[in-house]
């Protein structure tokens, strides 16, 4: 950690990064400054590295703090220096191209930081190979009359579902209202595949439990009571906050790793900027073993195949959701 001055320069790793501003306060109601931002990614660096490693990463940026507006840049900010390393992605929807933050040490992070990053979305695919994922997401977005409790009900039941199938899910909080699991997966197949399996993923917790889940495509046909298990956050182009990425939300919570004891009595509002750092440095990575073992997806897709005939998805990998992005 380092103390407050009018401007500083921190030594991470074998860089040095400069910090203007550093007593720009980001969170009003907390008084949290820019530095006490860099400081949180400093304190939990190794697990944000993880989560970021070689992944195409959006920044969710506050230049003015929370109390101004917030950019999603996909582009490097100008003025990075040479040793900030990217990746080309492409956009074919829109004939674009972009070169995007590509973290390969804490430094990288905490220069992002410096550009007013808040958030951290990576892409589910690393750079050798960005049109493969190797990395399964299961988002568990509560509409808006659900509770935690059913949000936690559906964690488990998809926990189950996981075990059952011999994959290993590594579940954290949202920084939200919702729940991530986390499965790696074999860099075989396509965003669309890999969204086909979700989808069928999905469809099994749903049928688990019919009166806590939906997989409705569109907000208007979900009973506003069920928890969304979004498998289109597995699409290209479709971003989540990362492992202990901060939220751009007053009270400052974290998107935080959970072993799967404590998700029956998880409660999101516990981990913040002032409390993730110790809870950190106690129990280490929860994620840390999650690139030990990738998982294929054959029976997942083969679930997929026979929905399909049933009940066919009501959009494709290209199609927009009437998502409300609350959870993310």
């Amino acid at each position: 950690m380092v103390s407050k001055q009018s401007a500083v320069e921190l030594e991470v790793g074998e860089r040095t990064v400069r910090l203007s501003s550093p007593d720009r306060v980001y969170f009003p109601e907390r008084g949290w400054t820019k530095l006490d931002v860099v400081n949180y990614y400093i304190a939990v660096g190794e697990g944000v590295l993880l989560a970021l490693r070689e992944r195409p990463t959006m920044l969710h940026r506050f230049p003015k703090g929370l109390a101004g507006e917030k950019v999603h840049q996909k582009r490097l900010p100008q003025g990075a220096p040479d040793w900030i390393e990217t990746v080309e992605l492409s956009f074919p929807r829109y004939g674009l191209t972009a070169d995007e933050l590509c973290p390969t040490e804490v430094a990288q992070i905490v220069w992002a930081v410096q550009m007013s990053t808040v958030e951290f979305h990576p892409w589910n695919v690393r750079r050798a190979d960005v049109d493969r994922p190797d990395e399964w997401r299961i988002d568990l977005d509560p509409m808006p009359d659900a509770d935690f409790a059913c949000v936690r009900r559906v964690a488990e039941a998809a926990h189950e579902v996981l075990g059952e199938l011999g994959i290993t899910g590594y579940p954290k909080t949202s920084g939200g209202n919702g729940m991530h699991i986390y499965v790696r997966i074999v860099p075989e197949w396509s965003f669309a595949d890999v969204r086909r399996a979700a989808w069928g993923f999905a469809r099994e917790v749903e049928r688990r439990l019919p009166d806590d889940v939906t997989t409705a495509w569109w907000r208007k046909d979900r009973d506003p009571r069920t928890v969304f298990v979004d498998y289109n956050q597995n699409a290209r182009d479709h971003t989540m906050a990362c492992a202990y990425s901060l939220r751009g939300v007053p009270e400052g919570t974290v998107s935080t790793p959970v072993t799967w004891e404590e998700v029956p009595d998880v409660e999101p509002a516990d981990f913040t900027l002032a409390t993730v750092p110790d809870r950190f440095q106690q129990l280490g990575d929860l994620h840390a073993g999650i690139d030990d073992e990738a998982f294929r997806l054959d029976s997942l897709l083969e679930w997929a195949a026979r929905d399909e005939k049933e009940d066919p998805p009501a959009a494709t990998d290209s199609d927009e959701p009437d998502h409300h992005g609350g959870n993310e």
